[in-house]
């Protein structure tokens, strides 16, 4: 389990640290956060759902199907055209620490490796890589407070419910039943009052059609899952799955601008 500490400029003047490279630490994930503003890069490749963490919900991506991430090549290259926001951050991320928003690191990055990157400069300021990650990552928090408004206020109004989902994996395999996950409900929705469904205009609604349209790339789970198991190795996996599925250009950088 990854362990993330705050960094400190007093502890960690001259700490050095290995930025991200690859995607090996989403090997067991099954979802992942998303956010209102890459709705647009997400419906090609993923099926959205909602889990729920306390008395919330919380829009995801569907990205593995039990036996781990369908979008990660063994040597820890993205499978995909789009790589969710959320991970795009690390090895840092943002965390309330006593009422106070702070920059952490996944402890394993840190080392003393002299070919490693540096957290601070000369100057005693956080390195210009790290400084563009924090503003990237203040971008995706603040689109996430947006996004969680818009999921509370699809709550409210009675348009979510319990997703029984199974999905096929394949001649010869039993449907897989995934638990815990939640849809929009198209009945409740289409069963709304005027005055409710106007309240949900703008980016309520836009999530809410969003994930049930996403229901559509299905598919590409089964599909993922399949081709995995047909290949031999590491060498055998296409660079990018969506040359197979359907592709687009490839897009794992900090940038939080999805207009362009």
């Amino acid at each position: 389990m990854t362990q993330w500490i705050a960094i400190s400029k007093t502890e960690h003047a001259e700490q050095l640290y290995w930025p991200r490279d690859g995607y090996h630490f989403t090997k067991g994930q099954q979802v992942v956060p998303v956010v209102l503003a890459e709705l647009g890069k997400l419906m090609p490749h993923y099926t959205l759902g909602f889990v729920k963490e306390q008395e919330a919900y919380v829009p995801v991506a569907l990205i593995g199907l039990g036996q781990g991430n369908l979008y990660l090549h063994p040597e820890g290259k993205w499978l995909g055209s789009y790589v969710p926001a959320a991970l795009r951050g690390y090895p840092f991320r943002l965390a309330k620490q006593e009422e106070q928003t702070v920059l952490c690191i996944d402890q394993e990055q840190l080392t003393d490796e002299p070919s490693a990157k540096p957290l601070f400069d000369e100057e005693g300021q956080l390195a210009s890589s790290v400084a563009q990650t924090i503003e990237f990552l203040q971008k995706c928090e603040e689109n996430r407070q947006l996004t969680a408004a818009c999921v509370g206020k699809l709550a409210t109004a009675g348009v979510i419910e319990s997703w029984p989902l199974q999905i096929g994996r394949g001649e010869g395999q039993e449907p897989l039943q995934v638990n815990g996950l939640h849809r929009i409900s198209e009945q409740a929705l289409n069963a709304l009052d005027a005055e409710t469904l106007h309240g949900l205009r703008g980016g309520p609604l836009s999530l809410a059609y969003a994930q049930m349209l996403s229901t559509h790339q299905l598919s590409q789970l089964t599909q993922r899952a399949e081709l995995l198991a047909k290949v031999a190795g590491a060498q055998d996996v296409p660079g990018n799955l969506d040359s197979v599925l359907d592709g687009a250009d490839d897009d794992d950088e900090l940038m939080f601008d999805f207009d362009s």
